[in-house]
């Protein structure tokens, strides 16, 4: 989806993974198909941070989620954030993200989510790891896997996840692998997750 959204209730997100977290984790807690906000994939971090002025000044707008991966620097994603929010409101912003979920409740509402955890260096696939059953017994050739190519460069954890993913009854599949109880959604992180989504496009 491309451009402004004229929804009253968006969320943004990075990419189409993200996307589909928010809604099945959503689906999953409220036991409903309908999904009181827009989900937006903007398809890389610059361009949602691009967009936040934009999606703030749409005269319909009632509350706008913005979900970002910390990555490897926390304060300087939440600073980038911020730097996006000046201006907008009288709303004093806070200094640091919530643990369970920053809102602020300026007109329109704004929530923030920092993936994994708003407290720790991550991303997405920081929050899926969490989802993986404990006693698991793909995980573990998962993580030898990727351990065991020669010089691999790349993110482990991310690719740890993808090769369990790759597992899955619909292989590689985030939406998959939540609906047919692979990943646990039921996680102390997942609930704070559909908490925050709650009270900011739900709850007054």
């Amino acid at each position: 989806m491309h451009g402004v959204s004229d929804h009253k209730k968006l969320i943004l997100v990075e990419g189409g993974d993200d996307y589909h977290l928010v809604r099945e984790l959503w689906r999953h807690y409220d036991n409903a198909q309908t999904i009181p906000f827009v989900i937006e994939n903007k398809k890389g971090v610059d361009n949602l941070l691009q967009s936040i002025r934009v999606e703030l000044k749409v005269d319909s707008r009632e509350a706008l989620g913005i979900m970002l991966d910390a990555n490897d620097a926390l304060s300087d994603r939440w600073r980038r954030i911020l730097n996006h929010l000046k201006g907008f409101t009288d709303v004093p912003l806070p200094e640091q993200p919530r643990k369970s979920g920053t809102i602020i409740y300026s007109e329109p509402k704004v929530g923030i989510w920092l993936m994994p955890d708003n407290r720790s260096s991550g991303e997405l696939e920081n929050f899926i790891r969490t989802l993986i059953p404990d006693n698991d017994p793909i995980w573990p050739h998962a993580v030898n896997y990727i351990d065991g190519i020669p010089n691999f460069k790349h993110k482990e954890l991310k690719a740890q996840v993808h090769a369990w993913l790759a597992t899955c009854k619909r292989p590689g599949l985030l939406a998959p692998a939540i609906l047919n109880r692979e990943l646990n959604v039921e996680s102390p992180l997942a609930r704070e997750r559909y908490d925050w989504l709650s009270k900011l496009f739900v709850h007054p």
